[in-house]
């Protein structure tokens, strides 16, 4: 893999327990609980089928999750994310849950829903989980198993999403903005913002497969809207239209600022958060999956993969002159999904362009002042 253009930049060391005006920076983390999904949606980056044997043996174990749960909790990490694929698709779910919350963890959890049962509630409302996410492919039947295509997950989705509300059990919903539901994004707002009252969004940006499979990159990039099916959107979604706006001062910068050396990842990465992969591999985004920028957790500490891993990271620069030049010193950037995570999905370095990503933020741009383009 060509990485020519990317070097080292000396920066100060960057450790988990560092502190701001004498206090500790929460930490927070994913715990990715398993690639394996019991949907097949279009746009997934990292779903596995159910039964896939060789993706559940890579799966960390019950003991191993409980080992890195109390290192990071030593670390001082306060919330946690449990994610997937599906989580629910753990045997051993309750086990992990349980252990976790008894830990001390705040816990949000990401499920389609289609697997809650009453013995899910119960655990719920034993161990109330901070909130849990639930992401709406489509109120139709036609529509959400056209994202899916699991002939019966709606009925499932639906009765897995009465469970909750009709328990109390925090819900938060939101969803996806693709090609294949897009002509019910109006609906399925509606629809998230009349059985939840905690803030809807959508997310319009899909980025590519972890595992980089071509056929499913295709399928992903078939479901992209383009820049004006973007904007439209946001322009429709009155709150967000209007949060926009209100933060155009600073997500568009007057004048480029050309700096003599710039870190690649002008990012907070690392700075709060982790990512511990349901192969055990750390990350420090959920994104960044590059060789160089994760580390195998069966061979090395949490605390000495954050030491070691993170300042590694922090340092790396680029020599590629188009990235000097445009995107690292560019005007619209914060409303650009332009970092190396995403490039790297993209096109295999760190530190390339992506036309897709800066016709999007053009058109953002025009999008927030208010410019009919």
């Amino acid at each position: 893999m060509n990485e020519s253009n990317v070097s080292s930049l000396t920066l100060p060391e960057f450790p988990i327990w560092e502190k701001i005006k004498g206090k500790k920076i929460p930490i927070s983390f994913e715990l990715e609980l398993s690639a394996r999904c019991n949907c097949n949606c279009r746009h997934c980056y990292i779903n596995l089928p159910p039964g896939d044997i060789e993706a559940r043996n890579r799966e960390l174990s019950l003991d191993e999750i409980k080992i890195l749960a109390d290192e990071a909790k030593n670390l001082g990490a306060l919330w946690c994310l449990i994610t997937g694929g599906e989580p629910l698709l753990r045997e051993d779910f309750f086990e992990i849950y349980i252990y976790l919350k008894k830990k001390g963890f705040l816990i949000t959890i990401f499920t389609n829903a289609t697997l809650i049962t009453q013995k899910h509630i119960d655990l719920f409302k034993k161990f109330p989980p901070r909130d849990i996410e639930v992401t709406v492919y489509g109120i139709s039947k036609k529509t959400y198993e056209k994202v899916t295509r699991i002939p019966g997950s709606f009925y499932k989705f639906k009765k897995g999403l009465d469970l909750l509300l009709n328990n109390g059990i925090k819900i938060i919903l939101k969803s996806m903005a693709l090609r294949s539901n897009i002509y019910e994004m109006g609906k399925i707002h509606n629809f998230c913002k009349e059985h939840s009252n905690k803030p809807y969004r959508f997310d319009p940006f899909l980025h590519l497969r972890y595992d980089g499979d071509p056929l499913r990159n295709e399928e992903i990039r078939s479901e992209r809207l383009s820049p004006q099916e973007i904007i439209d959107l946001e322009r429709s979604d009155p709150e967000r239209f209007e949060g926009l706006k209100k933060k155009c001062d600073t997500l568009i910068i007057p004048e480029p600022i050309q700096k003599e050396s710039t870190p690649l990842f002008n990012c907070s990465l690392g700075s709060k958060n982790f990512v511990l992969g349901y192969n055990g591999f750390f990350r420090l985004c959920s994104s960044l999956n590059h060789p160089d920028c994760i580390y195998d957790l069966r061979k090395i500490s949490l605390i000495d993969a954050w030491n070691k891993l993170l300042p590694e990271v922090r340092k790396k620069t680029t020599q590629n002159q188009e990235i000097k030049d445009k995107c690292q010193i560019c005007r619209i950037k914060d409303l650009c999904m332009w970092c190396p995570a995403h490039v790297f999905l993209e096109i295999g370095i760190l530190d390339g362009n992506v036309d897709y990503f800066c016709k999007v933020a053009h058109a953002r741009e025009n999008n927030v002042k208010n410019i009919d383009i």
